[in-house]
């Protein structure tokens, strides 16, 4: 029974240590019977997108969904003035990704528009749009509402798409867009 204060924590009923049991026996069970052919299907799927398999997979089993985009923060790309400011081997691997898309989140005095046009030209890296990122005072309603517009304009499931940032403002995005998940830019871009 619940009442004011209660913090809904777990359960005192008995048998917990049973379920705990069920629970890993279950999901035990579960791990070996991916079909091998299915391994191999995602780990080549994880080289198309350019991440290391472990991401990728945990990406995979938290939401239920591949990724289809990337959303990339101004920050996440090292560009600070300028699209000039990519470095190459940032370049490299956006140009190396396969059949997935890329979103820019850019923080003023960049304007997302340019800076996707200008990334384009001068490296032939492809973006399916470019945002405004959300300031430091937006509430996470706002955040969540902007995030939300920029994906249905896409028709991009906000499930199927990872976060690549470098600060924990950005790590906020993911949460208050209900997004995939969220993965450092030194991590992406080892």
């Amino acid at each position: 029974m619940s009442g004011l204060g209660h913090n809904k924590g777990p359960t005192m009923e008995g048998g917990a240590a049973w379920r705990k049991h069920c629970w890993k026996r279950a999901r035990a069970d579960l791990l070996p019977k991916l079909p091998l052919e299915v391994i191999r299907i995602r780990v080549n799927r994880a080289k198309e997108l350019g991440l290391e398999y472990k991401a990728y997979a945990s990406v995979r089993a938290t939401t239920g969904r591949d990724i289809v985009a990337f959303l990339f923060s101004s920050n996440a790309l090292g560009l600070r003035r300028t699209a000039a400011d990519l470095p190459q081997a940032h370049a490299d691997m956006l140009i190396a990704q396969r059949n997935c898309g890329r979103l820019l989140a850019s923080y003023p005095p960049l304007d997302p528009v340019k800076v996707v046009e200008e990334i384009a030209q001068t490296h032939g890296t492809e973006f399916l749009n470019g945002i405004s990122a959300p300031g430091f005072t937006d509430s996470w309603s706002d955040i969540r509402a902007q995030m939300g517009a920029t994906l249905r304009r896409d028709k991009l499931h906000p499930a199927s798409v990872l976060v690549v940032g470098d600060t924990m403002l950005e790590r906020e995005w993911c949460t208050a867009g209900r997004m995939a998940g969220y993965l450092k830019a030194g991590e992406y871009f080892r």
